[in-house]
C-alpha cells in the first residue's frame, strides 16, 4: 500500500448495516475453526515451564474493530486459567492508524468484566492498549512479547507491488489465471519480503520460546492464481464498465495489494527466515458465508428478511473492501457494485455449490 492508502484503508467503521461490526461473520467462524490451534500452542507454552509469572504479553496483530478482536485472548487466557496463573496480562491491539480503535474499545469492559466474574479474585488483572501501526515494521521493544495471534490480516500486502503502474492487468485487479507472468512475480515477490520483514521483527519483539499463531487467506495449491472474491469484483466492475457506469482505466489502473500464498510458500519463507519453528500448518476450507444458513435459510446477525447468500457474502466483502474501492472509484458507485456482486455470487455458488474459501494457519516457535 501507499503511504495514501495506509492513512485510507481500513474495515468499515461504526455499527451500521454495512460496518464491519455487523458484517464479521466469516472472521468469526476462522477464529472458531482456529481457536485449537492457539490452545494447543498455549498448552505446550505452558508445558515447557519457561511461561512468565508476573506479566504475560499478547499482541493481536490486526485487531479490526469488530467483536472479535478479543476472542483469541480470551482463549489464552481460559488456557492459562486450567494450567497455571500468572500476575496479570498485558494486551495490544494492533491495527493500522486509520482503524475504528473506539468501536474495539468498546469490547474490553466486557472482557475485564468476564475475567473479574468467572475467573475470580486470584486471576490476574487483564491491561488493554490499542496501538496503531503496520506490523511489516517493529511495533514494541525487544524481548517483550510472549504469544503473538493474527487473524484475517497477513494476506494484506505493505503496498502495491512494484512495477504494476498502468493497464498491465486489463480488466483485473488482482493476479488471474490470465495475468501477465511480470504481474504474477511482482505480486509473488511483494509478499516474499513483506513476510520476510514480519518474520524478522517479530523475532526481535517474542521471547525466545514465545508463540505465534497465525491464520490468513491462501490456496491450496501453488499453480492457483486467482483469489475469488477480487475475480468476481473485477466481473462486477466490467459489467458497469460495459455501461459506462465506470471508466475501463480505473478498473485497469487498480491493484490490489492482497496476496493470498500456498502454504508451500509459507514453509519455504519461515525455513529461509530461520527465527521461528513450525509447530503446526494447515489448509484449511471454509464456506465463503461463514456457514450462516440455518435449515435452508440464512440468519446474519440482525438484518431483516431471509438472504441469499450471494447478499451475505456481498455485506461481508463490502465491510472490508469499500473503504479501499471508494477511494479508487468514489463512493457514487458503490451500492451499485455490491448488488451487482451479489447477484454474481448467487450465479457461481449456483454452478459451483463446494467452492469453498482457503485458510492457512499456521503456529510457530521462536528458537
Amino acid at each position: 500500500m501507499t503511504m495514501n492508502m495506509l492513512q485510507v484503508f481500513h474495515m468499515n467503521k461504526g455499527g451500521g448495516e454495512t460496518s464491519y461490526a455487523k458484517n464479521c461473520t466469516i472472521q468469526s467462524k476462522i477464529l472458531s475453526i482456529t481457536k485449537p490451534y492457539v490452545e494447543a500452542a498455549m498448552h505446550d507454552y505452558i508445558s515447557t515451564g519457561i511461561i512468565p509469572r508476573d506479566t504475560f504479553t499478547i499482541a493481536e496483530l490486526g485487531c479490526s474493530s469488530g467483536p472479535t478482536a478479543l476472542d483469541a485472548v480470551t482463549t489464552i487466557m481460559d488456557v492459562v486459567e486450567t494450567r497455571g496463573r500468572v500476575a496479570k496480562f498485558m494486551v495490544y491491539l494492533v491495527d493500522l492508524p486509520s482503524n475504528d480503535f473506539n468501536e474495539v474499545f468498546t469490547f474490553i469492559p466486557s472482557l475485564q468484566k468476564r475475567v473479574n466474574e468467572e475467573k475470580g479474585v486470584g486471576f490476574g488483572p487483564c491491561f488493554v492498549a490499542g496501538l496503531p501501526g503496520n506490523f511489516y515494521d517493529r511495533l514494541l521493544p525487544n524481548h517483550s512479547l510472549h504469544f503473538v495471534h493474527s487473524s484475517s490480516s497477513l494476506h494484506w500486502l505493505s503496498q502495491v507491488p512494484i512495477g504494476l503502474d498502468g493497464p498491465k492487468n486489463k480488466g483485473k485487479i488482482y493476479l488471474s489465471v490470465t495475468s501477465p507472468s511480470h504481474v504474477i512475480e511482482a505480486y509473488k515477490f511483494q509478499f516474499r519480503n513483506d513476510f520476510l520483514s514480519f518474520l524478522k521483527c517479530r523475532s526481535q519483539e517474542v521471547v525466545l520460546g514465545g508463540r505465534m499463531v497465525l491464520s490468513f487467506m491462501g490456496k491450496m495449491s501453488t499453480f492457483e492464481e486467482d483469489y475469488l472474491p477480487l475475480e468476481l469484483i473485477a466481473r462486477a466492475l466490467m459489467t458497469m464498465v460495459s455501461e459506462g457506469l465506470v471508466e475501463e482505466e480505473k478498473v485497469d489502473s487498480l491493484n490490489v495489494p492482497f496476496y493470498a500464498p500456498s502454504l508451500e510458500e509459507v514453509k519455504q519463507l519461515i525455513e529461509e527466515e530461520t527465527s521461528f519453528n513450525g509447530d503446526h500448518f494447515a489448509a484449511i476450507e471454509v464456506e465463503w458465508d461463514g456457514g450462516s444458513r440455518i435449515n435452508g435459510f440464512e440468519d446474519f446477525h440482525s438484518f431483516k428478511g431471509q438472504l441469499t447468500r450471494g447478499e451475505i457474502i456481498s455485506k461481508m466483502h463490502r465491510a472490508v473492501l469499500e473503504s479501499m474501492l471508494e477511494h479508487h472509484f468514489g463512493g457514487d458507485i458503490m451500492d451499485e457494485l455490491f448488488l451487482r456482486y451479489a447477484k454474481i455470487w448467487d450465479s457461481h455458488l449456483l454452478l459451483n455449490e463446494n467452492s469453498k474459501l482457503t485458510v492457512l494457519v499456521i503456529s510457530l516457535i521462536r528458537m
